[in-house]
This record gives structure tokens, C-alpha cells and sequence, in this order.
């Protein structure tokens, strides 16, 4: 029986395929050869974005604003500084003294990072008046967001935490802000005694037992808060304001500073074997210009941009640290690789690709350990060496 044709199929509109021109002929391959590669994607990327070129201006300003942007606002939390001038403001510590001092008894626990230079103070101090055994120690390091966290290699030994803001937390009344090293604790209490370097420091020299090397003498306590007067917001602290400058007037004033004041410390140095001007021992003072000393040629030359001279150009300063450095405990407390990681491995708005340069010959355990030559100096007269420590080094 006859049946109906099919009704005819829709007409279908198809797009002409162009031939590729030799221009996309070969960026065709290059997408071809890029999903074959074990090449990197970004680098393979560029190539075909622009081949063998520099990157396009447009492209370089909008990268360059952009992370321009983000490092102020990185650095904003990193190291607060002062909107007008763009110089580093240190921020305040929480437990700034020790109020109340702990009963004989007390369990105390000091926690420290071997990259921090305040920490360092108080860790030095103990290992020079012999306080291991009175005082137990925990070793922070720096985590991946920079915070101080504790692993399985170096643990918290006291409460066996993850960070140590958690051992801040612990305190009765909570904690917020910074948690910061050094810090000293009053395990009986469950409370911060301090977390003020210099304040542990002086703290520590209480509990040394007679005979011991007296660091805080009673005598010299005026002169020591002279020098540090001197030391601290110029050295110490000169050398973070340098490396966390945000404007360039904020550097220049702080780089011309802190070398003023490492000249006049290279020449009352030259005369005498420590700081202070009576007794022939170091003091308190000696150990503050110390923990900076020992970082300057190994992170704050190179990464801070302390860059006008490194200690080793200064004959008298870099012996003064080699002297220190090889007295009984103080080696073992300057761990060269913890501090070159802390700093370059943690600082990501200083070093984003996180390279770490290869430790100068001068930060050696054998240029260290090199005869000093020191022995033969002595302290100078009370009045040059008061004249020296309220010189002007502005």
C-alpha cells in the first residue's frame, strides 16, 4: 500500500570552518605542546601569551600596583608603622614588667624562638648565670602564617600545646593579641610573669645564685639603662626600622642611625672590652648589643637592607661579638640556620620567594671561634665612658 514520503529534515546551518591562519596554526601547536608537557603552566602560559618577550607595560603595572597593595597591607599587621612618616612602630608588649615577683618556689617556664633576638636575651642570660636546671625551656618556631607554633621536634614541654597562643590562653583571664617571645610563666599560677625582654632579663639575674657572673649590678644599673637607651632604639630596634621602613624617608632616617651609632660603639669598643666602665665583666647592656650583633651580617645586611657596611668591616665590634660568643653556653644558644630560616623563610613580605642566600663566611663557627684578642683591653676611665654613653648619635 502506498504510504506518505517522510517529512523533510530541518535545515541545519552549519558555521564554515576558516582555515587557521599561520599565526593561530602556531599558537595551536604551542597549546598542543604545552597539554603534552610536564611544564610549568604559568611559564608555558607566558609563552604563549607572548612568546620570548618581556611581559606587555599594561601587564607589569597592574602585577606591580597590585602586590604593592597587598605588601602595605601585609606589612600594616606585620609591622605597624606611623601613617605620616611611614616609620615602624614597635607595638607595646602585654605583660611589660613583672608585677609581682614569684614566690622562691615557683615552677616557672620560660618559652623563647631561637630567630628572635629578644628571646635570645633571655636565653642568653640563662645559659650565662647557669639557670638551666632552675628553669625549663620550651622552643617555639615559626609556622607557616608566622605565628609561634610548637612540633613534634621541638614541643611544648610544659602543657605539650600547638602554638603558643595557646599557652596564652591558658592564663585565667584568656588572652588577646600578640603572642609573643620571650615569654616567662608561672606554671603554679597558670599566668604570664612577663613578656618584656629586657625586664626577664633583669628578672633572671635575680635568680642567680651568689658568686655567679652578676650581670645587673647594682652599681652600674644607671649606666646599663644609659647604654641601652642608646642601644636599644638604634641598634635593636634600628635595624627592624630599617628593614620594615614604608616610605624611603622613614629608611634613610633610620639607616643613618643605626650606623652612627655602630661608629661611636666601633670606637669606645676599640678602647674598651665591654660597655660599662667599671669592672672588667660584661653586663646586661653587653648581652642586648650582642643578640643584634650576631644577626646583623648573617639577616639584617641582606635582608633589612642594614647595607652600608657589615659587622665584619668594624675590627673592634666584630671581635666584641667573637669574644662573647666563645664564652661557656653562648654558642649553643646562636642556632645560624634557625635564625636564617626565621627571617628569610618567615618574613614573606621581605622575601616572597622564600630563598635563603648562602650564610657569609664571617657567621662561621670557625670565623667565630678566631682569637679575639680582647684579654689586653681595659675598661675605660667613669668619666669617657659616661661622655660615650649619652653621646648624640642622631
Amino acid at each position: 500500500m502506498w504510504s506518505p514520503p517522510p517529512p523533510p529534515l530541518p535545515l541545519q546551518l552549519r558555521r564554515p570552518t576558516l582555515p587557521l591562519l599561520p599565526q593561530g596554526r602556531r599558537r595551536s601547536r604551542r597549546l598542543n605542546r604545552i597539554a603534552a608537557s610536564q611544564e610549568d603552566p604559568l611559564t608555558a602560559l607566558s609563552r604563549v601569551l607572548w612568546g620570548r618577550a618581556l611581559p606587555p607595560s599594561q601587564l607589569v603595572l597592574v602585577v606591580r600596583h597590585g602586590w604593592t597593595a597587598a605588601w602595605r597591607l601585609l606589612m600594616r599587621q606585620l609591622a605597624p608603622s606611623d601613617p605620616a612618616t611611614g616609620a615602624f612602630t614597635r607595638t607595646p608588649s602585654r605583660f611589660p614588667a613583672v608585677v609581682a615577683a614569684p614566690s622562691p618556689g615557683a615552677r616557672l617556664h620560660l618559652y623563647v624562638g631561637l630567630p628572635c633576638p629578644w628571646a635570645h636575651r633571655a636565653l642568653l642570660v640563662r645559659a650565662l648565670l647557669g639557670l638551666e636546671t632552675r628553669l625549663p625551656l620550651s622552643v617555639a618556631v615559626p609556622g607557616d602564617d608566622g605565628a609561634w607554633s610548637f612540633t613534634p621536634d621541638s614541643p611544648d614541654a610544659l602543657y605539650g600545646k600547638r602554638r603558643l597562643r595557646d599557652v596564652y590562653a591558658a592564663r585565667r583571664g584568656g588572652f588577646e593579641g600578640r603572642a609573643s617571645v620571650p615569654m616567662l610563666w608561672d606554671a603554679d599560677c597558670r599566668e604570664v610573669v612577663c613578656n618584656e625582654s629586657i625586664e626577664i632579663a633583669k628578672f633572671l639575674c635575680t635568680l642567680a645564685d651568689d658568686g655567679s657572673l652578676d650581670l645587673w649590678p647594682p652599681e652600674l644599673r644607671q649606666e646599663i639603662d644609659r647604654w641601652y637607651g642608646v642601644i636599644y632604639p638604634s641598634v635593636n630596634n634600628g635595624v627592624y626600622r630599617c628593614g620594615f621602613a614604608q616610605s624611603q624617608a622613614a629608611y634613610d632616617a633610620a639607616a643613618s642611625e643605626l650606623f652612627a651609632t655602630l661608629d661611636m660603639l666601633e670606637d669606645h669598643l676599640s678602647k674598651s672590652r665591654y660597655l660599662c666602665a667599671a669592672g672588667s665583666s660584661m653586663t646586661l647592656a653587653d648581652v642586648c648589643l650582642f643578640t643584634t650583633l650576631i644577626r646583623f651580617d648573617l639577616v639584617y645586611n641582606p635582608l633589612f637592607r642594614c647595607s652600608r657596611r657589615k659587622l665584619v668591616e668594624y675590627p673592634s665590634l666584630h671581635a666584641y661579638t667573637r669574644e662573647i660568643y666563645q664564652m661557656p653556653g653562648v654558642a649553643e644558644t646562636c642556632d645560624m640556620a634557625a635564625i636564617a630560616n626565621g627571617y628569610f623563610g618567615t618574613l614573606f613580605p621581605l622575601n616572597p620567594g622564600g630563598i635563603q642566600p648562602v650564610v657569609p663566611a664571617s657567621c662561621d663557627r670557625e670565623a667565630l671561634m678566631k682569637p679575639h684578642g680582647r684579654e689586653a683591653l681595659l675598661s675605660p676611665a667613669p668619666g669617657r665612658q659616661q661622655q660615650g654613653a649619652t653621646a648624640s648619635v642622631g
